[in-house]
């Protein structure tokens, strides 16, 4: 009964259910009293520092300096901006009074303000202000910022993670004295959210730029990071925006150059959020729970002391305190300072707590009782492998291979996710094998109505905005984006029309 707590779907049979459940039998997070919002728990919020931490590193490693802007931007900053304003318009959360005062026993929003102040869904033209005042030569450049804070742009259908009212992300916001160097800057952050999916989170991604209907608005260029999530739609995990001159013209962003000609400067936006965590769960989460990598998850190893006799509790307990200080002392690949490693002496039932690991996705669980410390051994579990079937290991031997059998865990998710998209990527040259790909009736379970739908279509594309319109409104699947890596040119299937190189078209969150 312990191990079901919680997770009564699986992925095969209701997996709109199963996200959610999976969500909080980790106790990862919660619906808020406030509509859209949600309350991030300790080990979600501990999964968010980790990438916060990563990510920092890898930002100031490339130059930028984290800075902080306010949450409320004047209407009229907006205005500045039309694309940019139509592109937001409808999820803008609008601050229009002050104060509070009491009517009637009552209280009621006092004076207006001025002018309304949008809550912030995104930064571009309130740091835009700032930099004008900050940019005046070439020699003030390049401006490489960063910020981490929360945004609200206000959904109407919210989901854990994916997709709240309010989320936490990171917003770079940087300026050039030439388009060649924003250019440069938008696409080796492409690279480092990619690198970082990939190393870190264990999840493969498509690098690739977005189609004009779905660039961010206001921006030049949009390129994005694209994942495979187990009901094989797409995730968008990242985005990297080539803003042009467009916003610096809109916030007054002039520099002289060095022939004292003054100019625009040329800027670049780029951002991930707190959908990681979503995206870590559907790439890897199982029916028992959640999957964490070991270089972002909050414990890489749990001890659990096995004590069924009142005269054992001390003996074990000793031992494995000192179990837990060796390990900390071990390194693994992933570059960490020493191991997160938890001792839990909780006085509650065996099987109850290591369901409750295994739900929260410890890569590491590490059973230790009197008779294993007879033998000086202790019995491991592989979070990635069969969630029941510890083995036991010397300590000796666990000790020291504690570090390559993370390093092994991490590998071998990647592995596992990149097969399971490699396995739901068709290459696709007809409409009708196009459209039969996305419709088909079949399904997984004769009970369940949700149609077997593919996953990522490898498919010409002529570039048109009406006819990816069309396609949208007739399957409900869109341009993921246009691959970076070189491809052949060939023959659009909707048109006839010739095609660069194919894109990636998918269902998505």
């Amino acid at each position: 009964m312990a191990k079901k707590l919680g997770i009564q779907s699986t992925r095969a049979s209701n997996y709109q259910d199963w996200y959610p459940e999976v969500v909080a039998a980790a106790d990862l997070a919660e619906n808020s009293e406030v509509k859209g919002c949600m309350v991030i728990k300790p080990w979600g919020y501990a999964l968010w520092e980790n990438v916060q931490r990563v990510l920092d590193g890898m930002f100031k490693d490339t130059g930028h300096s984290n800075a902080y802007f306010p949450l409320f931007i004047p209407l009229s900053y907006f205005e500045k901006e039309a694309a940019h304003v139509d592109g937001f318009a409808k999820e803008c959360a609008v601050v229009t009074h002050h104060r509070l005062e009491e009517r009637d026993g009552k209280l009621v929003p006092a004076g207006p303000l001025a002018e309304p102040l949008v809550v912030r869904p995104t930064s571009e033209t309130i740091i835009g202000a700032s930099f004008a005042k900050w940019v005046q030569s070439y020699r003030d450049l390049p401006l490489l910022i960063n910020q981490w804070a929360n945004v609200v742009r206000w959904e109407m259908r919210t989901r854990l993670f994916l997709r709240t009212a309010e989320f936490l992300w990171q917003e770079g916001h940087t300026a050039h004295a030439t388009a060649e160097e924003a250019v440069e800057e938008t696409m080796k952050m492409l690279g480092v959210y990619a690198t970082f999916a990939e190393d870190y989170m264990a999840m493969p991604v498509i690098q690739g730029e977005k189609t004009i209907g779905e660039r961010f608005p206001g921006a030049v260029q949009t390129f994005c990071i694209e994942a495979m999530m187990q009901d094989r739609k797409a995730l968008q995990a990242g985005t990297s925006h080539f803003l042009g001159q467009n916003f610096a013209k809109a916030s007054g962003i002039q520099f002289l150059d060095d022939k004292n000609t003054l100019t625009h400067a040329w800027t670049t936006s780029w951002g991930v959020s707190t959908r990681l965590i979503g995206a870590m769960i559907m790439t890897h989460a199982d029916d028992d729970g959640m999957i964490c990598p070991p270089r972002l998850a909050p414990k890489q190893v749990v001890i659990m002391p096995v004590v069924r006799k009142p005269e054992d509790r001390e003996r074990v307990m000793t031992y494995c305190k000192a179990l837990k200080v060796e390990l900390e002392k071990q390194r693994f690949a992933g570059g960490e300072d020493r191991l997160r490693v938890e001792l839990d002496a909780r006085d509650i039932g065996g099987g109850d707590k290591k369901w409750e690991w295994v739900r929260k996705g410890v890569p590491i669980r590490i059973e230790v009782g009197p008779r294993d410390i007879d033998g000086d051994v202790a019995m491991v579990a592989r979070r990635d492998k069969q969630a029941d079937k510890p083995v036991s290991m010397p300590r000796a031997e666990l000790v020291a291979g504690i570090g390559a059998m993370l390093d092994d865990i991490q590998a071998s998710m990647f592995a596992r996710a990149k097969a399971f998209r490699a396995e739901h990527t068709r290459v696709i040259d007809t409409k009708e094998e196009f459209y039969a790909y996305f419709e088909s009736p079949r399904t997984k379970n004769p009970n369940d109505p949700t149609p077997i739908h593919g996953g990522f279509a490898m498919t010409h594309f002529n570039g048109d905005p009406a006819l990816e319109t069309k396609i949208k409104e007739d399957l409900k699947v869109t341009v993921r984006c246009i691959p970076l890596e070189a491809g052949e040119p060939g023959t659009c299937p909707f048109t006839g029309q010739p095609s660069a190189k194919r894109v990636v078209w998918a269902k998505s969150y």
